[in-house]
């Protein structure tokens, strides 16, 4: 009978086989490789520096080559001569050209007229002639080194025609016309040998020049000058969008960039320092030409730069159209004339313009508008932090107006225009968020058109959506006139989630709404420079507003709303912040702003629902009402540390607070707040310990009424028994005891007991619980004293004391007797043996510490695993004890 193993058995003695093969056809491998290696004849030895792994080939015999089939024969390197010809023709193009440039500008003066003619023209030709036989014997790299060569001698036959045949001619004109005729000859040069990468991009170069060296020649105005530099930048373009030669179009793009940056920066710096709009007129003409062409080019081009067409045509839109009306008025006002340029480059939403250069144009919209937006910052900064200048001076009196409250130093005439900037950008947005769906709808002829070449191409290559790609052809993208075809929101689900909601969008507009009129306002009382009165009732103001729209939007409910609540919330805690700074002038003042301050803080706690708005609203109450106790002591005069108890007062009411409220969310913030408070007045009272020890008493009763309440229970409990013990030690401290074990001790025997009893009542409660706050009563200040004590007798019966507790820990497993009395042991038995360790550390010479630092790492380091044990088994031999 055949046995038949189970299906596990069987499948592992299958997979053993298959492993054995595995190794035995890499054996079979290995060593047919090296067979190969042995029959394959030796390669002749290299010249100096020939790397053939550097070609791409594997080097014959190389140690780890790959092994070829059988009857591989290695084709014979035919490229070695040819190789070496290319390098002997390199070096003589480039000793020719360094010995036509010495001839030229040493030897020429040597020479008659005819000869020096002849022999340029014999090497020009000569250079120009080589590099069509050189190619069509597949020598590419030295005709182009030749063609370099020739491009060099063209440049000296230009030079020696005007240092000889026209030396009187200037010099800028002759280079405007030697650079176009030069131009011209490579560009032809260039078309006639295809397969030369040099003479096309070099034409382009030369291209650059006439135009602006012609301007410069002929003492043309700056006006003429940018016409020059845009003209070029229009060529350019035209190159690089219908070239076919990648290097020249590559060429073309950066100097096109760079001309038509100067064209745009000539035409922008006439319109800003025009005389009047008239003179304003004709740099607009040619910013809104540079506009023209830019967008001429994002028409056809990619997707990248017909974004970035349109921005620079957005740009120079905004300069002409703005550039007009801002030298008819004053220069302060002027930003506004760019804004609603600015603003009205918006309207390409209903435009025919293809979508990427739409968006371009959109950006660089926003970037004006955020232009304007950043000149107003410093006035809104100073407004805001201005006040923190009167933290020095509290309660000195109300200044005259409100920028002498501030201490800034800023022009307030030369922003009068900022508060308008920030109405005007607050309302367009207020506007777009209150009639959303009309805003999406004027948007949509943008949302729905696609530029052709979207897909990143130029136009007409294969994209996303069209059947090239692998995909299915979008609708109207064959075929379809510009500005026409599948709409942006034809790529699929991912495509929708690269792309904010509407939701996302309409509350960003909202909250920029809310922050921005916000700052209008804020910045119209500092240059109004409004009354003292008037700037801190118009803050408070503006704080209860906020507060109500955040209340308002908190839980609404309404499409995109998410955003305004949460930004009318920080842009409230700000302005509470700068109010109550400003406040501080006036001691009238600081009651009325912090008052109501708390009020209305507390009033939106109680309106707003539940949530971290809620909680955020009850803190800053809280806050408030700590301030305004903090008042109260300086207005009876009393001094910082005598002010102290009267700072609890707050600490007591949230604690309060807190029970009522129980295990509610807002409950936890505000206790922490008030404990933040409490803290506050544990500072003020340090400078005077009598007042240190009542404000920790009374921090342990506070701490100690939370206990009350279970959840508080694990942390209160530790906290007003760690007060109350610290309390004494500052009291006992301040009456000048020197003895405090006669205060202590009463305490830890009592203590020790109570523990005693309980243990014996629990026998599974902590020896934390039961015996450590009696044991630190005593330990605690003892070794306190003990290291200024100068006598022996006190450290002495101290570690004789904690070697007995730790011993007793030890015996009978008490977690809390071993570690207390073994610290305390530890830091006597230091203090005993410091002046004695300090002593043989200075005769020991000076190597040795480190030396036997190192040591000891070294050994730790050895025995690491070891000492990871050990540690782990002290961990859990103490976490056994109770």
């Amino acid at each position: 009978m055949e046995h038949v193993p189970p299906p596990a058995e069987e499948l592992a003695r299958l997979d053993r086989e298959l492993a054995e093969l595995d190794a035995r056809r890499a054996q079979l491998l290995t060593r047919r490789a090296w067979l190969l290696a042995a029959l394959r004849p030796p390669a002749p030895t290299a010249a100096p520096g020939w790397n053939p792994s550097a070609w791409g080939a594997p080097a014959t015999g190389r140690p780890g080559a790959p092994a070829q089939p059988w009857g591989y024969v290695p084709p014979k390197q035919a490229s070695a001569p040819r190789s070496a010809q290319n390098v002997l023709l390199t070096l003589g193009g480039l000793l020719l050209t360094v010995a036509a440039v010495a001839f030229t500008l040493v030897s020429w003066g040597s020479m008659g007229i005819g000869g020096r003619s002849a022999v340029l023209a014999a090497v020009t030709v000569g250079a120009l002639a080589a590099p069509a036989v050189l190619l069509r014997r597949g020598l590419t790299a030295t005709a182009e080194a030749l063609a370099a060569l020739a491009l060099v001698l063209t440049l000296l036959d230009a030079y020696a025609v005007h240092a000889v045949a026209a030396p009187d001619t200037d010099g800028l004109g002759f280079t405007a016309v030697a650079a176009a005729v030069l131009a011209a000859l490579w560009t032809a040069y260039g078309m006639a040998l295809g397969k030369l990468h040099l003479p096309l991009p070099a034409a382009v170069v030369l291209a650059q020049w006439p135009l602006l060296f012609g301007a410069w020649a002929a003492g043309a105005p700056a006006l003429v000058v940018g016409w020059a530099l845009l003209a070029t930048a229009v060529l350019d373009g035209a190159i690089a969008l219908w070239g076919r030669n990648t290097g020249a179009r590559i060429t073309a793009c950066v100097g096109g960039a760079v001309m038509a940056f100067s064209a745009l920066m000539v035409g922008l710096a006439l319109s800003a320092t025009a005389s009047g709009p008239l003179g304003a007129l004709a740099p607009g003409a040619l910013l809104l030409t540079a506009a023209a062409a830019a967008l001429a080019g994002a028409w056809r081009a990619p997707r990248g730069f017909a974004r970035a067409g349109g921005v620079v045509a957005g740009l120079a839109t905004v300069a002409a159209a703005g550039g007009v009306p801002a030298a008819a008025v004053p220069e302060d006002w002027g930003v506004l004339a760019y804004l609603a340029a600015g603003l009205a480059l918006t309207a390409v939403v209903r435009t025919r313009l293809p979508r990427n250069a739409a968006l371009g144009v959109l950006v660089a919209s926003a970037a004006v508008v955020a232009g304007a937006l950043a000149g107003t910052v410093p006035g809104v900064a100073a407004v805001l932090l201005g006040p923190v200048t009167l933290l020095s001076d509290v309660w000195a009196g109300s200044p005259e107006g409100f920028r002498s409250a501030l201490g800034s130093t800023l022009p307030w005439t030369g922003l009068a225009a900022a508060p308008v900037v920030l109405a005007v950008s607050a309302g367009l947005l207020g506007a777009a968020y209150r009639w959303w769906p009309s805003s999406a709808r004027i948007a949509a002829p943008l949302i729905a058109r696609e530029a052709p070449g979207s897909g990143g191409g130029p136009a007409g290559a294969p994209g996303a959506g069209t059947p090239e790609a692998g995909g299915a052809a979008a609708p109207g993208a064959s075929g379809a006139p510009h500005g026409t075809g599948a709409p942006w929101y034809a790529g699929g689900a991912s495509a929708a989630r690269r792309r904010p909601s509407g939701a996302a969008l309409r509350g960003a507009a909202g909250a920029g709404a809310a922050v921005l009129g916000w700052g209008a306002l804020l910045l119209a009382g500092a240059v109004l420079d409004v009354p003292y009165a008037v700037a801190v009732a118009g803050e408070t103001a503006l704080v209860a507003g906020l507060l109500a729209l955040a209340v308002r939007g908190t839980g609404s409910g309404r499409e995109g709303s998410a955003a305004v609540p949460v930004t009318a919330l920080a842009a409230a805690l700000a302005g509470a912040a700068s109010a109550g700074l400003l406040s501080l002038a006036s001691e009238g003042a600081s009651y009325a702003v912090f008052g109501a301050l708390a009020a209305l803080f507390a009033g939106a706690a109680v309106r707003a629902g539940a949530g971290v708005e809620r909680a955020v609203f009850a803190v800053a109450a809280t806050v408030g009402g700590t301030v305004l106790t903090g008042f109260a002591g300086r207005s009876l005069g009393l001094a910082p540390h005598e002010a102290a108890p009267l700072m609890l007062l707050v600490p007591a009411l949230t604690v309060l607070f807190g029970a009522r409220l129980r295990r509610n969310p807002v409950a936890l913030p505000v206790e922490l707040t008030g404990a933040l408070g409490a803290l506050v007045a544990v500072g003020l009272a340090v400078p005077d310990a009598p007042f240190l020890a009542l404000v920790l008493a009374l921090c342990g009763v506070l701490a100690a009424g939370a206990a009350v309440r279970p959840e508080r229970r694990p942390v209160a409990a530790y906290l007003a028994a760690a007060l109350f013990v610290l309390a004494t030690w500052v009291r006992l401290a301040a009456s000048g005891v020197s003895f405090p074990e006669a205060y202590t001790l009463p305490v830890t025997v009592p203590a020790l007991v109570v523990g005693f009893l309980r243990r014996r009542k629990d026998p599974e409660a902590s020896s934390w619980t039961a015996y450590g706050p009696g044991l630190a009563a005593t330990l605690l200040p003892s070794l306190a004293v003990a290291w200024t004590d100068p006598d022996w007798q006190r450290p002495l019966l101290l570690g004789v004391a904690a070697l007995v507790i730790t011993l007793l820990g030890a015996r009978y497993r008490l977690q809390a007797l071993l570690l207390l009395g073994g610290a305390v042991l530890a830091l006597d038995g230091l203090h005993e043996l410091a002046p004695y360790v300090v002593q043989v550390a200075g005769a020991l010479p000076r190597w040795l510490p480190p030396a036997l630092a190192g040591l000891l790492l070294l050994v730790v380091g050895a025995t690491y695993e070891q000492r990871l044990r050990d540690a782990r088994r002290l961990k859990d031999a103490l976490g056994r004890m109770r």
